[in-house]
């Protein structure tokens, strides 16, 4: 399988889907509950499509209840990276060493074989996302101590994306339905973390929950944008390899160098420019690949 234009147009419009909850989570003051409330919300949101959709077929169950559990340790991980890091740092960190760990993973597990040319572009897309993260422009106030922290969070939760990307590839394959998948993911996936984040505050649980009910609005939209930007991704993965659904997913630091320079005031220096230049390379390599 290839990628044809309409998938990949559908993966690039998920990718700013994507950085745009994503840079909700910077923006706020509480990345922990934030990172919460987002995908707690989504029970809001899976109750109606599930009932819409059906339940995705049982083949699928034992990959979204395995799925669940890695999403924690992935919440726990973007969190922690968000807290000490910049946006343009720890998020094409975590998104561009993961796509080479999937297509390893897809061959291994998913018996998936790619073109050199695709792995061409995979290995391209992925060294242009590391420089626009580890660019000089990425330093903050915080310090090369900082940066370090932050820097290992992203590493960790790159290994744990790659994980559930792989779960899900094959889960999706055996649901019959993407959406009902997604859905059916939804509904459980943020709830362990909530409760996770509410027992780590202790004392604190009444300025937490005063904290989300001012969020909540706000967190919405990050609910919707985040499953709609996991719909198309494993919707993608139905039609085309998943490592190179997993590889054009992660143009969405493209957008999020935008976002963090526009918005965040996060500077973007020649390094993160030259960055870029090498991520849409690797997307025409795996486009025509």
């Amino acid at each position: 399988m290839s990628i044809s234009g309409p998938v990949l147009l559908a993966v690039l419009f998920g990718a700013l889907l994507h950085a745009g909850w994503n840079a909700l989570i910077k923006s706020g003051r509480d990345k922990q509950l934030d990172t919460a409330l987002i995908h707690s919300l989504g029970v809001i949101v899976a109750v109606p499509v599930l009932l819409w959709t059906g339940s995705p077929a049982a083949a699928s169950w034992p990959y979204i209840f395995v799925s669940t559990v890695i999403h924690v340790g992935y919440y726990i991980a973007l969190a922690g990276a968000y807290r000490h890091g910049d946006l343009g740092l720890t998020y094409p960190v975590m998104r561009g060493s993961a796509p080479l760990l999937v297509a390893i993973g897809s061959v291994a597990f998913i018996g998936e074989h790619l073109s050199a040319v695709s792995w061409a572009g995979v290995a391209v897309v992925c060294a242009g996302v590391l420089t626009l993260g580890l660019s000089r422009s990425s330093l903050h106030a915080g310090g090369e101590a900082q940066r370090r922290k932050a820097l290992r969070f992203a590493f960790g939760n790159a290994a744990i994306i790659a994980l559930y990307t792989v779960v899900d590839g094959l889960g999706v394959r055996a649901s019959g339905d993407a959406l009902a998948y997604v859905a059916a993911l939804f509904l459980f996936d943020g709830i362990p973390y909530l409760l996770l984040v509410m027992w780590q505050r202790g004392d604190q649980r009444g300025a937490a929950v005063r904290y989300m009910v001012g969020r909540w609005k706000i967190a919405a939209f990050g609910t919707l944008a985040s499953m709609g930007s996991y719909a198309i991704a494993l919707w993608a993965m139905t039609r085309a390899p998943v490592a190179l659904v997993a590889a054009l997913r992660e143009t969405s630091v493209l957008f999020a160098a935008v976002i963090g320079t526009l918005l965040l005031r996060e500077p973007f220096g020649w390094q993160r420019a030259a960055g870029t230049a090498v991520v849409v390379a690797g997307v025409m390599a795996l486009r025509f690949g």
